[in-house]
């Protein structure tokens, strides 16, 4: 008798009732997961009976979301200290290496010794001592202190000072 009792005390659930039931216990299961976390909590807000009767999947699903919080700041943490140390330990020495290089290369160049002459001021040495050189620059030297006081323009017209131009010599 005591079985008939037990039989007719729990009321029929229908299929939909229990698959409900069962996603209800799988939430409670996974609520750990911030994402899932989340959407509960977004549905169990926007009915005030099924908070109610789900508290207790609210509350985890609350303190999920605070866990999730905390794990985010320490890896931002994390993250900004694993920078800084790679920037101090591989950055900022790269940095001072082609730094001190540039500054090498200028202490180099300076310490480098003197380049010889440009082979054409000998060359130009060597033909002003010869004398027909000599008579061609004095010759030059007299026809520009000549030409020089002749040349009067007008205010604004360009002075030519080209010796073909004044001997009439179109080369």
């Amino acid at each position: 008798m005591s079985q008939e009792i037990i039989q007719r005390s729990r009321p029929r659930r229908s299929g939909v009732q229990l698959e409900e039931e069962k996603a209800w216990i799988s939430f409670y299961r996974r609520i750990g997961n911030p994402a899932i976390a989340a959407e509960v909590m977004h549905q169990l807000e926007s009915d005030p009976e099924m908070k109610r009767s789900h508290l207790a999947l609210y509350l985890r699903g609350k303190e999920s979301l605070r866990l999730q919080k905390v794990r985010q700041a320490r890896h931002k943490r994390i993250g900004q200290f694993v920078r800084m140390l790679a920037a101090a330990l591989f950055v900022a020495p790269a940095h001072a290496v082609l730094k001190l290089l540039r500054q090498s290369g200028a202490i180099a160049v300076e310490c480098l010794p003197e380049l010889r002459k440009e082979p054409a001021e000998r060359q130009i040495r060597g033909l002003a001592q010869e004398a027909e050189f000599a008579q061609a620059q004095s010759a030059f030297d007299r026809q520009t202190a000549v030409s020089a006081p002749r040349q009067t323009n007008a205010p604004g017209v360009p002075t030519v000072s080209s010796p073909d131009l004044k001997t009439g010599n179109d080369g």
